[in-house]
Order: C-alpha cells, then structure tokens, then sequence
C-alpha cells in the first residue's frame, strides 16, 4: 500500500502522517516513512534523536549528478538511473518504524527534469513499488510536486483541509492536478476541527466529503512546543486515527 499526503502549507498533514503511522505500526504494519518536504520535519514529529545528523538526500548534489551520469557540458543525463543501494544506506530506524529523509529541489526550475530531480524520482518510484511494506510519503506543501510527478505511482492521495477558505482552494487543486495524474484514490481529510460547524464548512465547500475529521487539539500543540514526539500525544486522536484507517482500502 503506497498513500501519499498533501495540502496548504501549516494544515497539519506531517502530524497526520506521523499519527497514522504510529497506529498502522501498532497494528503490525512494516511502516516506512518517506519525508518529501523540502523542510522536513518527520523525524522530530516521530521521535527520531540527533536529527541534525540527518542530511537530506536532496542536498547530497555531488552524489545525485553523479547518479545522473550527467558530464560537463553534455545535456545529456541518465533518466533510469541506479539507486538500489541508496535504500540501505539513507534510512533510519526508530520505535518500530523506518524513515527516509528525501527533502526535495529547492530552485525555481525544480519542475524540470534536472539531473538531481531525475534521481529523486528513481529513487521514490522505487520505494513506492515494494509491496511489503506500507509507504507514507509525506510530501511538500502546495502543488508542485504534483506538477513534477512524483506521486503518480501512489495507491492513496489524502490531501489534508483546514476549515478557511484559502485552505480549500488549495486542496480543490491538489485534487484536480491529481486527477489529471491517474492517481486511482482521492480522499479529502479535515484538520483543526472545533466543532460541527466546521465539519459542515468543509462538507459544503469540498466536491467530496473529508474521509475523516481531526479535531483541534491544545495536547497535540503543547507537545510541539516542548519539542516533545507528536505521536506520544495521540489521545485526542485515536478516534479520527481509527476512521482515516478504516475509509482506506487495503488497511483495514
């Protein structure tokens, strides 16, 4: 099962991910955890210590226009290029999960097929097809990613909403770029809600109703703060956790 998450910058999806991560392990899931956000954050939001020993594959350039096969002056580069070792040697384990740090290009002509973008997307389309595992991919905010096409191989979409207006129109985006992707699954997901009233602003302004709504929780904020694993703060969240399972075929 491969799901990947999106939306509008700060609408909480690396804490989604990393919750439903914790609860798929819980439940004797192989989980692996791919953080495609050019500020990746996944590993404090799981626990992981020393996170500063982590470095982005993203920003290994050296190591990426090599695997390019790219030379000075050529344009040419290889577009299947090999990445099988890189699995081993770039993941980290911790509680039961194994995660891998990607980040992802971070110059204004990212969308185009530049040697370094060619390796990340060998990379994930490899990971993305090993069907032992449950792979999260947790991916940049916004639609660009989705414009490079480096989530098309996913089983599962879920783009995470907030109750506002801007929110909204970004996920209605994400959603028809995603179509236009051949992504099979499509399901909306409501964060930071207080009450019915914004359950019912997200059901009238969405073309599909949320598959699940988490609520706004001052626990889960409060550990955030204290630099504390957001997934030992998940009692506020095991009933939304349990209905964002049980809406995805193949993880019930």
């Amino acid at each position: 099962m491969k799901i990947a998450i999106s939306g509008k910058g700060g609408v909480g999806k690396t804490t989604i991910m990393a919750l439903l991560a914790n609860h798929l392990k819980e439940r004797g899931k192989d989980i692996l955890i791919i953080d495609a956000d050019p500020s990746p954050h996944m590993a404090e939001t799981i626990g992981v210590k020393d996170v500063e020993k982590i470095t982005p594959i993203a920003e290994m350039k050296t190591m990426l226009v090599e695997r390019s096969g790219k030379t000075e002056g050529s344009p040419f580069y290889n577009i299947n290029p090999q990445v099988d070792d890189l699995l081993g040697r770039f993941m980290v384990e911790h509680d039961g999960m194994k995660l891998m740090v990607l980040g992802a290009i971070q110059e204004a002509n990212g969308g185009c097929a530049c040697p370094e973008n060619t390796v990340l997307k060998r990379l994930l389309t490899t990971l993305l097809l090993s069907p032992s595992q449950v792979v999260l991919l947790d991916m940049e905010a916004g639609v660009e990613h989705l414009g490079r096409g480096t989530i098309a191989t996913v089983d599962q979409l879920l783009i995470v909403v907030i109750p506002a207006q801007s929110s909204v129109r970004t996920a209605l985006k994400v959603k028809k770029l995603a179509e236009e992707s051949g992504i099979p699954r499509i399901s909306f997901v409501g964060n930071l809600i207080q009450d019915q009233e914004d359950k019912d602003f997200l059901t009238e302004n969405l073309d599909l109703p949320p598959i699940a709504f988490f609520p706004d929780s001052t626990l889960i904020r409060k550990t955030e703060r204290r630099g504390d694993p957001i997934i030992k703060a998940n009692q506020d969240m095991e009933d939304a956790v349990r209905e964002l399972q049980a809406h995805i075929p193949g993880l019930s």
